[in-house]
């Protein structure tokens, strides 16, 4: 009995039979359970972001080149697994992270009129390379390159919007919601891919982006917190 590459068979056969499913039973399937919670986790985590852009019809103190970097970094990430063959369970969440970076960066274009020349060159590059990556048609040596290349690259997708914070002393129109998640999310894939990277033999270095994830989201998480601005107070009416 099978669902989504889960096999459930070993579990409810032993269950049928008064016994506790054995060690070698138990494991992959909460691997795999975990892997996919993971996965439907990750399918909401920017849509506040890009809510609150489209509602504040505003990008104000958003780094745009913290975002672009991101997307490169779920792409290649993405990509590797692909190429590696693993199981969906392993590597989904990078699938609707990449498609909710691609609309952010998207948002906010629109809301960045106008829209350079250099811009518009960025974004065919992308568009012209991100299929070639994500078919894994390069060179092998160049693609363990670019794999190991993805932590740098979400690392310096995060500095310029931690300095741009700290510059303005503002977290302009950044999603406290998102990066809560995104922290959140980190700490949790941390701890859960640690158990499933040993269980569906994934590289070891999916932890240590999460590691980075947790650091990186925990200090815009804590600018967001220390340049909030006190809500105003509601002057009392006169009667």
């Amino acid at each position: 009995m099978a669902f989504l590459g889960i096999d459930f068979g070993c579990a409810i056969g032993s269950l049928r039979h008064g016994q506790f499913p054995e060690k070698d039973c138990l494991l992959p399937l909460i691997s795999k359970l975990l892997g996919y919670a993971i996965v439907a986790a990750s399918t909401t985590v920017k849509l506040p972001q890009i809510l609150i852009i489209l509602k504040h019809k505003s990008v104000r103190g958003l780094s745009v080149v913290a975002f672009e970097l991101e997307a490169i970094g779920y792409t290649i990430a993405l990509a590797y697994c692909l190429h590696k063959g693993l199981p969906f369970s392993a590597y989904g969440e990078y699938v609707f992270l990449l498609i909710q970076a691609i609309v952010l960066v998207a948002v906010i274009y629109y809301f960045s009129q106008p829209v350079g020349a250099t811009t518009w060159i960025k974004a065919l590059i992308f568009s012209a390379i991100a299929p070639t990556i994500l078919a894994g048609r390069i060179d092998p040596m160049l693609f363990e390159a670019l794999y190991a290349s993805q932590h740098a690259i979400f690392l310096c997708a995060r500095i310029p919007q931690i300095w741009a914070n700290f510059s303005n002393k503002s977290t302009g129109e950044l999603s406290f919601l998102t990066f809560f998640m995104n922290f959140a999310g980190s700490m949790g894939e941390r701890v859960v891919r640690v158990f499933t990277s040993l269980q569906e033999k994934a590289p070891m270095s999916v932890v240590t982006g999460s590691a980075l994830g947790v650091l990186m989201n925990g200090t815009i998480l804590s600018q967001i917190l220390m340049y909030k601005k006190p809500q105003p107070k509601r002057e009392k009416k006169q009667q």
